[in-house]
């Protein structure tokens, strides 16, 4: 699921090119090491936002990200995102939500949104992005996705992905927890940053 889902948002939603420039938030996560991997493929120039040092370094050394920042030390996003996009960024996937939305996006710029981390924790009391009129002047395209919506399209990712594989182009992290009992841990994982990669229950060996 977290393959097909990064295939999409890069590929269908987000129609990243070679020279793209692609950032990816909550990249350690199952969908965003994925995401990022295939943006490389492309040749984009390919950017992630983490929740520690060490998925940062993650990033880079084993998942081939050009560069990647911990959002809980650069924590002014307008500055950060302008920092490692000095040209702007063409495509958004967004697995975060709230202020991490609020991008420095080229004309004509990508928004695939996957997730809303930031979001689903919270009361629905603050305010909304506040970037929308800049979006309509720049003509950004902003588009939620399902997964099962593109089905259709699952033998085309089956033959792309087996070729990436096989080149050893991509590869996946996972982590995985023991026991039924380990069921509530594993479900905040995802909700926390604590995760990388995909997080699998294993109820029986």
């Amino acid at each position: 699921m977290p393959g097909i889902t990064a295939w999409v948002g890069i590929e269908k939603i987000g129609n990243a090119k070679e020279g793209s420039n692609v950032f990816i938030s909550a990249a350690a996560g199952g969908v965003g090491i994925i995401a990022g991997q295939l943006a490389k493929v492309k040749g984009c120039r390919t950017v992630g936002s983490v929740g520690s040092d060490d998925k940062v370094k993650l990033l880079k050394k084993e998942c081939g990200y050009d560069e990647a920042f911990n959002y809980r030390i650069e924590t002014d996003y307008d500055a950060a995102l302008t920092k490692y996009f000095p040209n702007g960024i063409d495509v958004y996937f967004d697995n975060v939500g709230g202020k991490m939305l609020e991008a420095v996006l080229n004309h004509g710029a990508r928004i695939a949104l996957c997730g809303m981390i930031s979001e689903y924790n919270k009361v629905w009391t603050e305010r909304g992005v506040r970037n929308l009129l800049n979006m309509v002047g720049k003509e950004v395209m902003m588009k939620g996705f399902m997964v099962g919506s593109y089905y259709n399209h699952f033998e085309e990712f089956i033959k792309e992905m087996e070729v990436h594989l096989k080149e050893g182009k991509t590869k996946s992290k996972h982590k995985i927890y023991n026991g039924i009992e380990s069921f509530l841990e594993s479900l905040a994982s995802l909700f926390t940053s604590s995760n990388v990669g995909k997080v699998i229950l294993q109820v029986a060996s």
